[in-house]
């Protein structure tokens, strides 16, 4: 990545959430068939209707892990974590159905191994200052009152301050004149299920100079995510290795695109894997004192979703 940004080589990059395993390709190495990406929008041709079932995840499995968790978090060894699980679904659709039928800001579609359809902006950079979005506080929009209730919800609060804090200080590792510009606005997401609303912040930041030449670095020192990992990140990590009942590979990584100058990249949540014959769909969500195993359930469910 730093050897295309300093050449000014426009590239694609896929980075898992270890930070152990990537996909670096210059526009010329891109394979049509096998990868396939689009940002902002870009408009299904045709509408489809993709259904699916979904093995629920056991809510016994789900209060076991987040007990767990809840200890850790009694004990001051984290003050939030993003927990999340897979759930297998079954249906008549393809990696490739999805990835041609959603809408989505950011899609991805890598052949036989996985798909993304997110809602959610990682970093971008243009001419020179960083800008995140860390997205935390989801809501079924069809409630009575929702956004009323989500905005003033106390964990909710909470957690979004939390992930706000985390972000700007990883911002000052690699910027400076970091500042919050926007604090907790609302968008509206419909799905093939219900429609839903997510609460995000946006935070900006100047970077050096030479930031072309060190874009994998600055990656590098950005990853994990925060809104899909926790705070403090390092310990936070070790607990979601030690509790989560998947690998989580690709999910909750990092995707994007330099075009020479500017990049654009977003958290890859909104998941769904290919495993053999089998599919599975990612989901999660944050945890902190003030969660409610109930809740956090049901979100981590309305989640499991298709934007068609």
């Amino acid at each position: 990545m730093n050897d295309f940004g300093k050449r000014k080589i426009p590239f694609l990059f896929i980075i898992d959430f270890d930070f152990s395993n990537a996909y670096v390709l210059s526009d010329r190495e891109t394979d049509t068939d096998k990868i396939k990406f689009s940002f902002n929008y870009e408009k299904p041709k045709i509408k489809k209707e993709i259904d699916f079932e979904v093995k629920q995840l056991s809510f016994s499995d789900f209060e076991t892990a987040f007990n767990k968790v809840k200890k850790e978090i009694k004990d001051g060894n984290t003050y939030l974590l993003n927990l999340t699980f897979s759930s297998e679904i079954i249906g008549k659709f393809n990696l490739k159905d999805v990835y041609d039928f959603a809408k989505a800001p950011y899609k991805l579609y890598v052949k036989d191994r996985f798909t993304v359809f997110s809602p959610e902006i990682f970093v971008k950079i243009i001419n020179g200052k960083i800008f995140s979005y860390p997205m935390k506080g989801t809501i079924d929009a069809d409630i009575l009152n929702a956004e009323k209730k989500i905005l003033n919800d106390k964990k909710e609060i909470a957690e979004h301050y939390t992930i706000v804090d985390l972000i700007r200080n990883d911002l000052n590792i690699v910027a400076r004149n970091v500042k919050v510009e926007k604090f907790r606005y609302i968008d509206k997401i419909k799905t093939n299920r219900k429609n839903l609303l997510q609460v995000s912040s946006e935070i900006s930041g100047t970077l050096p100079d030479n930031y072309t030449e060190n874009i994998g670095t600055v990656f590098s020192r950005l990853m994990p995510a925060g809104s899909v990992s926790g705070a403090p990140k390092k310990k936070t990590v070790e607990i979601i290795k030690s509790t989560e009942t998947h690998n989580r590979n690709f999910y909750t990584g990092v995707a994007g695109y330099f075009d020479g100058k500017n990049v654009d990249s977003f958290v890859m949540i909104r998941f769904i894997e290919k495993n053999k014959d089998k599919f599975f769909f990612k989901s999660g969500g944050g945890i902190t004192f003030l969660s409610d195993v109930k809740t956090e359930y049901t979100e981590l469910c309305d989640k499991i979703y298709l934007p068609i």
